[in-house]
């Protein structure tokens, strides 16, 4: 397997759906990139859950993700299970987002997932987004919609560990969910760090992305 390094990263956009979206996509990958990159720039776009509990618990979470990390977080107020009937508010609000951010590169649901919040989040990123390598992250939930990821983010264990951790810290109002726990989160890490010959990993869909050999 071909590694891929990414030697500079300033900023990155996260989008998700729901409050924990990001979090259970990607919230070792946000460890690591803070840790790497101090000062980095985190712009975060969530469409549902403004003004409720669930926005706090994500302010708190990606706070602790991104540690030392220039972070905003924009939480909007379109009702969870009906973002396909906000189509044109949501296109809106990403283009606006758009304008407020110039990341290297743009992480959101990948264009398979079951939820129709977050197919259709996957759908108008890159309509958005054209001209940036856009990943598609995989949130674990009650639907078999397992994709087969392209990328692999390898995690150590302790980052792994840390962000189950903190995803069971900080959400308090998901923990009675019967796939919410310790064990769920590494299960899945697992499994992607056996895909890419690690101990843990993380997942990602490539959206599009150019290749140049030589010097050009």
């Amino acid at each position: 397997m071909l590694d891929l390094h990414a030697l500079r990263v300033a900023e990155i956009a996260v989008l998700g759906a729901h409050c924990d979206d990001i979090a259970i996509g990607m919230g070792g990958t946000l460890l690591t990139l803070a840790s790497m990159s101090p000062g980095l720039r985190v712009r975060a776009l969530v469409l549902s859950g403004d003004d409720s509990r669930r926005e706090i618990e994500e302010r708190h979470a990606l706070t602790a993700l991104c540690p030392g990390a220039d972070l905003e977080l924009d939480v909007l107020d379109v009702p969870d299970g009906h973002a396909p009937g906000y189509w044109e508010p949501i296109k809106t609000a990403l283009e606006g987002f758009r304008r407020r951010c110039e990341p290297d590169i743009v992480f959101a649901p990948h264009r398979g997932d079951a939820h129709q919040d977050h197919r259709l989040l996957a759908e108008l990123v890159p309509t958005v987004f054209r001209d940036h390598l856009v990943l598609g992250y995989e949130i674990l939930k009650w639907e078999a919609d397992t994709p087969q990821p392209t990328v692999f983010h390898p995690l150590i264990r302790a980052v792994a560990e840390e962000k189950a951790r903190l995803l069971l810290k900080h959400y308090p109002s998901q923990v009675d969910r019967d796939w919410f726990d310790q064990e769920a989160f590494l299960g899945v890490t697992r499994l992607r760090g056996v895909q890419c010959r690690r101990m843990h990993a993380e997942a990602f869909v490539l959206e599009k992305a150019a290749i140049r050999f030589g010097r050009t």
